[in-house]
């Protein structure tokens, strides 16, 4: 089951895109670059266990855990994310 919480950021999403597409005047996102779209979306399945990962390691050290652990933890899935993005990060 989703939260408020949840519902309320997809709405977000939803309405940035939205958004974004109206003012480009396209239908989709990447509509004028399918191969970077289809790449994207190629490795989207490896990233988003990445994405979930992170955010409950920030917020496990926001509520202070702070050990080595987690911290290296969250380079990890930083350099991971970057990586799958081929991106310096």
């Amino acid at each position: 089951m989703r939260s408020d919480k949840d519902l309320h950021l997809r709405a977000q999403r939803r309405d940035a895109i939205d958004a974004l597409l109206a003012i480009t005047g396209r239908r989709e996102l990447l509509q004028d670059n399918p191969l970077l779209a289809r790449s994207i979306r190629n490795r989207f399945p490896y990233l988003d266990p990445l994405n979930h990962l992170q955010i409950e390691l920030l917020q496990r050290y926001r509520h202070g855990h702070r050990d080595e652990r987690v911290k290296r933890a969250i380079h990890l899935t930083i350099n991971g994310i970057a990586a799958g993005l081929r991106n310096s990060g």
